[in-house]
């Protein structure tokens, strides 16, 4: 390989980049309109426009991502995650071009992908297991019917998904149904198809997981732990390694049966086999990830591996540059920044980040896709960073975590900061024992949190910007908008600001930027406080909107539409007059 092509954007891509240069590689970067400023495309050696904003526009259309890494001469392609990363149609055209796919064969991508067939090879190795579905269900009432059989919780599951995406959890009957059917909308929207199928979800369980490396000589290593316990809407948090509060005999059972489904599989590059332990010591397997995962530096710090790197050699042919699972080096704790208010319910955000000021010192490593001054869009995931934290041993590492999450500030959009510094100071994560679950976020964590500060609209000039490309070389071109708009008066260009919208007491608004799915309740319905009036697509998940007070719901915004935060999807006003506002009608917060 000499020139790498990565089909990914954000800290992922920044990671990547790094790692070519390390390894020698040329490194191409692709991006999104509104990546063009973004850090991954000045750090790389070329950067290619993709044209378009939307996911489906940009990363995720397969034909311009092959046609841009023929352009620029890359002989070599890396999905990072996310995006097109675990798909086998993508690694398949890849190879058909002529190009080196940075990731296991397609159909070892298609079979552990497809959650249903990975059940059955673990079966077959002896990996643990809960009761299941026999297959993907094809309706909410066969869901219903595994419930009422089998008891709850229980776990409705996108059979082509992953990354939490197209995962609910029903714990009452009542829900069931009404879960099904968002899984199905999420894993349409996430991965193309929407089969679901479920099984018992475990008690209060942890998330434990194991990173396998695996080369086309036969060599299948699990080369450490990690526990990812800490997540909100199914998503993680905060991971740590190794996977802390084991037994040796549960250790034992993890690498052991990581290690058989991917020898089984046939697997080769760098992948993740996750497993749920219940607090009565049930270990369950979960799923296949066949890639490499968000979490993955704090296995680089406790191994002294370099994972990426470790991809390039396995994709060139070469052996793993070790033999045998290496001992831990002390203890890495990651914790995942994201753009979310979550005293607000972890809500999602776009703006501009003013300030982002990292901490440093001994210990620290931080992953970045942006800087002071960097976007974050409403269309693509909320993660801008990850901090990781080492220490020798855990404790060590949870004093240095406090010491950077004092140290880090961001401005200008809400983060995830606050909720990680509750979470050092807590006794469930910080003391002697380890208390933490998937649902501990909804179920056990006490911080109060206040509310940040939404982003102002910002005073400053408005700036244009564009590019050109000249033999793959990025140039940019930024210029004010009252300078475009004198042109514009001799014919040239003409810029102006949409007038905001416009609202009153009434008014249902947007609490997050993303598209409005659809609508849970007809124009004209009557609704009380509280209840669920239409759902969000944002930032890849799905959003409740809800009624912030009782009355008649007038919509006046479409399924299907692009709406930013803060924009009036309708109005409800009291069912005495569905016609005029009331001026004693008070506008409360959505959540």
């Amino acid at each position: 390989m000499k020139k790498v092509l990565i089909a990914n954007r954000g800290e992922i891509a920044v990671r990547v980049i790094r790692a070519c240069r390390d390894h020698g590689l040329g490194s191409v970067a692709v991006y999104a309109d509104v990546d063009a400023d973004a850090l991954f495309v000045t750090l790389a050696d070329e950067a290619y426009a993709l044209g378009g904003n939307s996911p489906k526009d940009s990363y995720l259309d397969i034909d311009k991502l092959i046609a841009i890494a023929k352009r620029s001469g890359a002989d070599a392609v890396h999905p990072g995650y996310g995006f097109l990363s675990e798909n086998a149609a993508f690694a398949s055209a890849v190879i058909a071009a002529g190009l080196t796919w940075i990731g296991p064969d397609p159909e070892v991508i298609e079979a552990l992908g497809d959650k249903l067939r990975a059940r059955d090879i673990a079966r077959k190795v002896g990996a643990p297991l809960v009761a299941g579905s026999d297959g993907a269900i094809s309706n909410s009432a066969d869901a219903l019917a595994f419930a009422k059989k089998f008891g709850l919780p229980i776990a409705i599951k996108a059979a082509h998904g992953g990354g939490g995406r197209g995962m609910k959890i029903a714990r009452h009957l009542d829900e069931v149904e009404d879960l099904f059917d968002s899984a199905t909308r999420e894993a349409v929207a996430a991965f193309g198809r929407g089969e679901c199928y479920v099984e018992q979800f475990l008690d209060r369980p942890r998330h434990i997981e194991a990173q396998v490396l695996a080369d086309r000589h036969g060599n299948v290593l699990v080369v450490g732990t990690r526990d990812c316990s800490l997540q909100r809407r199914n998503q993680k948090l905060v991971e740590e390694a190794p996977a802390p509060f084991l037994s040796d005999a549960q250790r034992t059972v993890i690498h052991t049966a990581a290690r058989d489904i991917c020898a089984a599989a046939g697997y080769v590059g760098a992948g993740t086999v996750e497993f749920l332990l219940s607090v009565d010591g049930v270990i369950s397997f979960l799923e296949v990830n066949t890639r490499l995962q968000v979490e993955h530096p704090v296995s680089e710090e406790t191994t002294g591996l370099d994972l990426v790197i470790e991809q390039f050699r396995i994709a060139e042919g070469e052996a793993l540059s070790i033999t045998q699972m290496p001992e831990p080096r002390g203890h890495a704790i990651e914790f995942r920044i994201n753009i979310e208010d979550p005293a607000r319910g972890f809500l999602p955000f776009a703006g501009k980040i003013k300030t982002f000021s990292p901490p440093s010192g001994p210990g620290v490593r931080l992953d970045t896709g942006v800087t002071s001054g960097s976007d974050v869009a409403p269309m693509f995931d909320s993660l801008v960073a990850k901090l990781i934290v080492w220490g020798p041993d855990r404790n060590t590492a949870i004093a240095r975590a406090r010491r950077a999450m004092a140290e880090f500030q961001i401005d200008g959009v809400p983060s995830v900061l606050p909720f990680h510094r509750a979470v050092l100071a807590h006794r469930d994560f910080a003391g002697p024992e380890f208390n933490v679950h998937t649902r501990w976020i909804e179920t056990d964590f006490a911080g109060e949190l206040e509310a940040q500060h939404r982003p102002d609209p910002d005073d400053g000039e408005d700036m244009l910007s564009g590019h050109v490309e000249i033999d793959g070389k990025r140039v940019s071109l930024r210029l004010p908008v009252s300078f475009l708009e004198r042109l514009g008066g001799g014919g040239i260009v003409s810029a102006s600001k949409p007038a905001p919208a416009k609202t009153d007491d009434t008014a249902l608004l947007a609490p997050v930027p993303g598209n409005l799915v659809h609508w849970t309740v007809a124009d004209g319905a009557a609704v009380e406080k509280g209840t669920v009036v239409a759902m969000m697509d944002a930032m890849k998940m799905e959003t409740a909107v809800s009624a912030p007070r009782a009355g008649i719901l007038t919509i006046a915004a479409e399924a299907g539409s692009f709406q930013q935060a803060g924009a009036v999807l309708g109005h409800i006003r009291p069912a005495a007059s569905s016609s005029t506002p009331v001026a004693d009608v008070q506008p409360e917060a959505l959540t």
